[in-house]
């Protein structure tokens, strides 16, 4: 997640990273029990590497964090035309799994590593009008996160971590009565830089910033189709924008925490992919505009053992207007709600589990006309678990 990171599946993109739009920031991890709330200043984890990786200087000397996590939802696509097949829901339930490892190298300075499937998705059209154009989809991406964090003072620390990811895309569409499959990967770098400092003996902020991740999949997008020619934007390149994200943690007391963020994320530089039809494109005109995320949690300890969370977030959507989306990118406002529990078994590790539910905008497809269509209420869930261990 999110959050989170873009996936370009033909008539669908999403992604599973951090959030907003097309970008969710659920890996698997407590974040997801908070809806991210003060992802950039919480700290409790070796995750902190995927939202501030100057956040390891709060962790325990060696500190490892893995998750587990599953993706599913509904996306009901149907088109306006009655004579033409609709393909329905079209999202497959996702697997995605995580692995965090961080460790104190000198007093002041901490380095650490994180493994992450940062997004990714699977999705099945079936037989449907357009099969000629799409008929299955899926992205799956790795990322690795080099990390090295300095404390400059007890108050403040400064983090940064180099991103290699690493894509594999395929598109299968109905050719002539047979499925053919088209595979391609890329490798693509980005950069996480982060800040983080203690105001009060019961208050810290953090703030990061994330470079844009551009990925180019090599796949041809033309089709002929009895309706004519198309091209899907595929062989574009895969782009998730640079963000900003400010956290806050606030300690009332020793069972009481709040938590919130406020981020910004860059989709205005991208415009919006357009299908091409006969050779022209459909409409030139940007659609996206930047987007902006705010979010609240809290955390209630009433045992030593557990750690309760809850949360909700905003996410607004990168349209102009929602009767006129992009039919390559479907998206809209998002709601998340979003709860769990951490416990700790030993001194040294904790598990935990978390449930978060995802309510999308509804949107319509108006261009191109033969394919316009309407998303009606789309939602996701994810279900995941932790676990945490310091030696």
């Amino acid at each position: 997640m999110k959050k989170l990171a873009l996936v370009c599946s033909g008539l669908l993109c999403t992604s599973l990273a951090h959030a907003s739009a097309l970008y969710f920031y659920e890996i698997g991890t407590e974040d997801t029990a908070l809806a991210g709330a003060g992802q950039a200043a919480r700290a409790q984890d070796a995750s902190t590497i995927a939202s501030n990786p100057a956040g390891m200087t709060r962790l325990p000397d060696h500190m490892f964090t893995g998750g587990l996590q599953a993706l599913g939802g509904n996306i009901d696509y149907q088109l306006d035309h009655d004579r033409l097949q609709s393909p329905g829901n079209v999202l497959d339930v996702m697997p995605n799994g995580n692995a965090f490892y961080s460790q104190k190298v000198t007093d002041n300075l901490y380095a650490g590593i994180g493994m992450y499937g940062n997004f990714g998705l699977g999705i099945d059209y079936g037989d449907w009008a357009g099969d000629g154009l799409i008929k299955k989809s899926s992205m799956m991406a790795l990322t690795i996160s080099p990390s090295l964090a300095y404390k400059l003072s007890d108050k403040v620390s400064i983090g940064a971590s180099v991103n290699a990811n690493y894509g594999f895309f395929s598109l299968t569409r109905n050719v002539d009565g047979d499925d053919k499959t088209q595979k391609d990967h890329d490798w693509a770098a980005s950069y996480r830089l982060g800040l983080l400092m203690q105001l009060t003996d019961q208050t810290r902020a953090g703030i990061t910033w994330n470079s844009k991740t551009d990925y180019d999949f090599d796949i041809d997008g033309k089709a002929r189709l009895p309706q004519g020619n198309f091209e899907l934007p595929l062989t574009a390149q895969v782009r998730a924008p640079q963000q900003i994200m400010l956290s806050l943690v606030h300690d009332i007391n020793k069972q009481w925490s709040v938590m919130g963020d406020l981020g910004w994320q860059d989709w205005s530089e991208f415009g919006a992919p357009q299908i091409t039809v006969e050779g022209q494109q459909v409409n030139n005109n940007s659609r996206l505009k930047d987007t902006w995320h705010t979010a609240l949690g809290v955390q209630y300890r009433p045992t030593e053992q557990w750690r309760l969370n809850g949360g909700v977030a905003f996410d607004s959507t990168p349209y102009h207007d929602q009767g006129d989306i992009s039919l390559a990118m479907p998206t809209g406002d998002e709601w998340r709600f979003a709860t769990g529990a951490q416990y700790q078994v030993t001194p040294a590790s904790n598990i935990g589990f978390a449930m978060e539910y995802l309510h999308m905008q509804s949107s319509k497809v108006s261009s191109p006309e033969v394919f316009s269509g309407h998303i009606d209420n789309p939602y996701f869930w994810f279900a995941s678990v932790n676990y945490s261990y310091q030696f």
